[in-house]
């Protein structure tokens, strides 16, 4: 008999252990994570007591709340006049009693909601004032211009354009079609928020993904030539002057595979062309070799520095860009004019595109321009200018401003020419699936007479409304060049 009591003391002193430990381990340890689960809804519902801070453009809200009758006490609102919902839904999300939060509503939930250390004080004059903390305002780098030029640009297209100010890295712009509307998603309605959300889910054009920096990226065609031709540079042993061969034809190595210039015909006299001239007009054999003659580990180098393969928050998360390695000679030559597994995003090569005009400085894209108090208006936190590589040399990135100019004076980016500015750019058309009509690309910068400046990249999806016709000038270059003239003549 007192063997059995003793099992029993036993087995219910451990039950008794193992409760005290698990609750224990919620209560202390894991409360936070949990509270701060996305499918955590009793979170939403406490945050939506509260009046959440505003996401602003140029002081205008793209996303606030609105004070209701209802049990949640506030909605969430997105949109204004002239700065339409679906144009910004990409950057600020959405927040929902049902789906969460994404976008810049999820990564600045704490700021937003009240939640975040940097409003300590203001949560505890709370307290004794008895009224609920409000969250912060975060106001962003956009310019509602280049915004909406791009927008109007893309039109029922899809693709994205993304833009940033070279010096500093501020997103000037960036915008991903189709867009979507976070309202619906944002109802207190739950059977019309989760009807929403599943449409935009199901939806098979992915307006969820925001194209400018993640979805699946795109093979960047021929405007990865920059890096290749900024490989070669920094070498020594190239300059914009060399001699290059550009026959019409280029046998690949170890394979009886050919590659070829879009017209057709060598890009020079004689076959030979210099490696400016080769950019201007896009040679394909010229490049292949080159990049064969470079190697893939200096490609591979090449385009880490301009930031392909690394980790990047503008705070919303950019998916890495890539470049393949251990590559042999027939693919090292494809990869040097962006094609075989390559890939990009379009905030990546606007990117490299400002790297060159930043006289070979790539500045750390940043949406955010400065942080609030919601009810004093002091500053929590300002942008602050950060590098994130030295692409190239000063002297390299000369010669490549040089070369990408020269592409607009005279070469196939001539359509994004702007009067009192100097424009450099590079077209691209990329191949992505057998069939299918190429993707077009324009990266590009340009600079005012006041030293006004801003560097972008466009990206229209299989050829947008040109279909099998698109080049990269046709299609995307117009695009480019409305953003531009917005920021420069703004």
């Amino acid at each position: 008999m007192n063997k059995a009591l003793r099992h029993v003391s036993v087995v219910g002193l451990v039950m008794f252990a193992l409760l005290f430990g698990s609750t224990s381990y919620v209560q202390f340890f894991a409360a936070q994570s949990l509270s701060e689960h996305e499918l955590n809804n009793r979170t939403i519902i406490d945050e939506l007591s509260r009046e959440r801070g505003p996401i602003l453009v140029d002081g205008t809200p793209v996303a606030y709340s609105v004070p209701t009758d209802s049990t949640y006490e506030f909605q969430r609102t997105y949109g204004a006049d002239n700065l339409p919902a679906e144009q910004y839904a990409g950057l600020t999300g959405y927040f929902s009693v049902v789906s969460g939060a994404s976008g810049l509503e999820r990564t600045e939930n704490g700021l937003l909601s009240g939640s975040d250390d940097a409003l300590f004080y203001d949560k505890v004059r709370s307290i004794f004032t008895g009224e609920q903390p409000m969250g912060a305002a975060v106001e962003l780098t956009i310019d509602p211009a280049a915004q909406n030029a791009a927008w109007q640009g893309l039109g029922d297209q899809k693709g994205a354009v993304a833009a940033i100010d070279p010096k500093t890295g501020r997103v000037l712009a960036m915008v991903s079609t189709p867009g979507w509307d976070p309202n619906a998603l944002a109802s207190h309605d739950s059977e019309q928020a989760q009807s929403a959300y599943s449409s935009l889910i199901d939806d098979p054009d992915n307006p969820a993904y925001n194209r400018a920096i993640g979805g699946n990226l795109y093979p960047p065609g021929s405007t990865f030539k920059i890096i290749t031709a900024a490989a070669a540079l920094e070498t020594g042993d190239y300059t914009k002057d060399s001699e290059l061969e550009g026959p019409a034809e280029l046998d690949l190595p170890e394979t009886s595979a050919t590659i070829r210039n879009s017209g057709g015909g060598s890009c020079g006299a004689g076959d030979s062309v210099t490696l400016q001239q080769s950019l201007v007009v896009s040679c394909n054999t010229s490049f292949a070799q080159l990049g064969m003659d470079v190697g893939d580990d200096a490609l591979e180098e090449q385009a880490r520095k301009f930031g392909f393969g690394q980790d990047l928050s503008i705070p919303l998360p950019v998916t890495p860009s890539s470049f393949p390695g251990d590559l042999n000679a027939p693919q090292t030559a494809q990869s040097a004019l962006g094609q075989f597994e390559v890939r990009a995003t379009p905030l990546q090569m606007a990117m490299v595109s400002a790297g060159v005009a930043n006289d070979g400085v790539v500045m750390t894209p940043q949406l955010i321009d400065n942080v609030r108090n919601s009810r004093t208006l002091d500053s929590i936190s300002e942008l602050k200018p950060q590098e994130f590589s030295r692409a190239v040399s000063s002297d390299s990135a000369g010669q490549l401003t040089d070369m990408m100019v020269e592409q607009v004076n005279s070469g196939t980016g001539q359509v994004a020419q702007i009067s009192g500015a100097e424009v450099g750019a590079k077209t691209g058309t990329a191949q992505h699936a057998e069939g299918a009509a190429p993707h077009a690309w324009f990266t590009s910068f340009a600079t005012s007479d006041d030293d006004q400046e801003v560097a972008v990249a466009v990206v229209v999806e299989s050829g947008g409304s040109a279909g099998s016709e698109a080049s990269g000038a046709r299609v995307a270059g117009p695009i480019a060049k409305q953003v531009m003239e917005a920021v420069i003549n703004g």
